[in-house]
């Protein structure tokens, strides 16, 4: 079993890591902070977004594309920095659509969400995904998803795979060349799974993050179950990483009561995991391997190494990140 080591301290509530340009992307939810950080160790915050949920992708140009769930709209980062509308999901769906964002290797972007708000409590409703096209228009393309959360298009561009916790399966549309959706399907049923965050893998099949299951799940198309990684708290994320795909991260976090005084709060330990197997291809979690996948954008993943502790955030919120070595 590999050695479990801090990476990261005083995050309010990691989420969606990405790679890009030789550094890890993720969104802190809690700060709405988008943070990269270097193989050296070396953070930085890139952007603070004006709303929360956060989440990011990059354009084929490598434009980052930013999802202001709050105020509705789709945000392009200028080269100087400065944050432009590119899209306004407020026309699409109410509430926005705004959990969730994949950009393709067309550059068309998917947002998913909408339905209802679960942060204020409303009752729910069928979810939906907004597409945004190179020219910022936006317009629905899928509806009646059971809480769409996790999504990803596969390398060549022809599936669309998008994660209903509520239904707890997976469902997958064709893409057509201007970015419709078409011949929706299941694409595994799940079980008792919870799909959250989502990643495929060289052979086609897809890991799922399940937070109430406490674990981290590989299914073939079908709903065959190839692999499964049980863990301590619940994991939100999950993604492929390291050289030629070799480093599988989670994103897990473990809530606990009491913490926070008269404020009630809870305290959200969440960890980064990452595993790798040396002199081989692939990445073993434990005794489980899977295959390597060849690079397809400049969004590829690197190798890892340890990172600092990143600055702690004021919220009544802490998570960690931790790295096997």
């Amino acid at each position: 079993m590999p050695e479990l080591k801090t990476l990261m301290t005083g995050l309010s509530f990691g989420e969606q890591p990405r790679w890009h340009e030789d550094r890890l992307w993720f969104s802190d939810w809690g700060s709405r902070e988008v943070i990269a950080v270097d193989l050296e160790g070396n953070s930085e915050v890139i952007l603070r977004a004006p709303s929360f949920p956060c989440c990011v992708d990059w354009l084929p140009d490598g434009r980052l594309l930013l999802v202001s769930a709050r105020d509705g709209l789709l945000l392009r980062r200028e080269p100087d920095g400065t944050l432009v509308t590119y899209g306004d999901l407020r026309r699409v769906s109410k509430p926005p659509a705004g959990n969730e964002l994949v950009v393709d290797g067309r550059g068309n972007a998917y947002v998913n969400g909408g339905g209802f708000d679960l942060m204020a409590g409303d009752p729910f409703a069928p979810g939906i995904v907004a597409l945004v096209t190179s020219d910022g228009s936006a317009r629905q393309v899928a509806d009646g998803l059971a809480f769409p959360n996790g999504m990803l298009v596969t390398s060549d561009n022809a599936t669309l795979i998008v994660a209903e916790s509520y239904a707890k399966r997976l469902s997958a549309f064709d893409i057509a060349v201007d970015g419709s959706r078409s011949r929706r399907r299941v694409w595994a049923d799940l079980g008792d799974g919870v799909p959250d965050g989502i990643c495929l893998d060289a052979e086609g099949t897809v890991w799922y993050a399940d937070v109430p299951n406490k674990r981290c799940v590989r299914v073939h198309e079908g709903g065959e179950v190839l692999q499964r990684i049980e863990l301590d708290r619940g994991c939100f994320a999950c993604a492929l990483g390291g050289t030629n795909r070799s480093t599988f991260i989670q994103l897990a976090g473990q809530q606990q009561s009491g913490v926070g005084g008269d404020r009630g709060a809870s305290e959200l330990d969440a960890k980064l995991e990452i595993e790798r197997e040396a002199n081989r291809p692939g990445f073993r979690v434990t005794h489980w391997v899977v295959p390597s996948a060849p690079a397809r954008n400049p969004r590829e993943p690197r190798p890892w190494r340890m990172l600092r502790n990143y600055r702690p955030v004021r919220s009544p919120f802490k998570s960690k990140m931790w790295v096997y070595l």
